[in-house]
């Protein structure tokens, strides 16, 4: 009880906070690595309009109620409050489609993995760019919306996943790890980057267009892990901790997808490997 409850006052707990499909998870680790308190929220997708998608605003009150349970639990247990931490992670579902406007402000239903209305776009794209593009893929929607001539795509800043949304308003880093950044566009694994011959190609077919914006220019930048993602704003410890007690200036990992998270928590891949969750397997990088 004494380790741990040094471990709290001494901010040298981490928090981990995953947006899955029907629950948003809280977990508190010590400097052991074993859990210490954990926090949920219960949601579910709706179909609207044809799109299978998730509120926002109930993201950040799934975050925000999770949080609370687990900061409930340790007050109670540890006689403590949570003020600093070591690390916070961010991690979620992986693909779909999040666009924004140069003001931050979303322009069309967040699209989620479990949309596959983009056949048209994803056949175009496998043929051209010659890779293999999943239905739902972030690049798949975009080009989708491309295609249909969707007038909110002349608007579009910036477009990310859930877990770069997260990371994006609790730190201001407009920044993806490697693994959910593979779900948005194909990557370079020697570059550890986009492709950025398929960026060329991508750009050239859509030349006529003659949007503001090049695709590299909307994307997250690609991190790995270990990579610096920024820390914890003031406005981002609001978003979290709505009791105040969370201080700003927590550093935080590269967000990724869930399917990462999972691969690594299980052991099922190692240090040097690469994996995306639609590929057969693994591969070296």
């Amino acid at each position: 009880m004494n380790h741990v409850k040094n471990d709290i006052e001494k901010g040298a707990c981490i928090l981990g906070m995953e947006l899955g499909s029907t629950r948003i998870k809280m977990v508190l680790l010590g400097s052991d690595h074993r859990p210490i308190a954990s926090g949920s929220y219960h949601w579910e997708n709706r179909l609207e309009g044809g799109i299978w998608t998730y509120s926002l605003e109930e993201a950040w009150q799934g975050i925000q109620e999770g949080y609370r349970s687990l900061r409930c639990e340790v007050e109670e247990k540890y006689q403590v409050k949570i003020r600093t931490l070591k690390a916070i992670g961010v991690s979620a579902m992986m693909h779909g489609y999040l666009p924004f406007d140069k003001n931050g402000a979303l322009l069309s239903r967040f699209c989620t993995w479990r949309n596959t209305n983009t056949a048209e776009a994803a056949e175009i794209l496998t043929r051209r760019l010659q890779f293999q593009i999943p239905l739902r893929w972030s690049i798949a929607h975009l080009y989708q919306n491309i295609l249909r001539d969707e007038s909110h795509v002349r608007q579009i800043h910036y477009i990310t996943t859930l877990a770069g949304y997260v990371h994006w308003k609790l730190t201001g880093e407009k920044v993806l790890g490697v693994n959910d950044a593979s779900g948005m566009f194909p990557v370079d694994t020697g570059a550890h980057d986009y492709d950025a011959e398929k960026i060329r190609i991508f750009d050239q077919m859509i030349q006529n267009k003659d949007y503001h914006w090049k695709l590299k220019e909307i994307l997250p930048k690609v991190l790995y892990a270990g990579e610096y993602a920024g820390q914890l704003t003031a406005q981002g410890a609001k978003l979290i901790d709505t009791s105040g007690a969370l201080q700003p200036g927590i550093p935080l990992c590269p967000p990724e997808g869930d399917a990462g998270t999972g691969m690594i928590a299980t052991n099922s891949i190692g240090i040097g490997q690469y994996f995306c969750d639609d590929c057969s397997g693994k591969s070296p990088f």
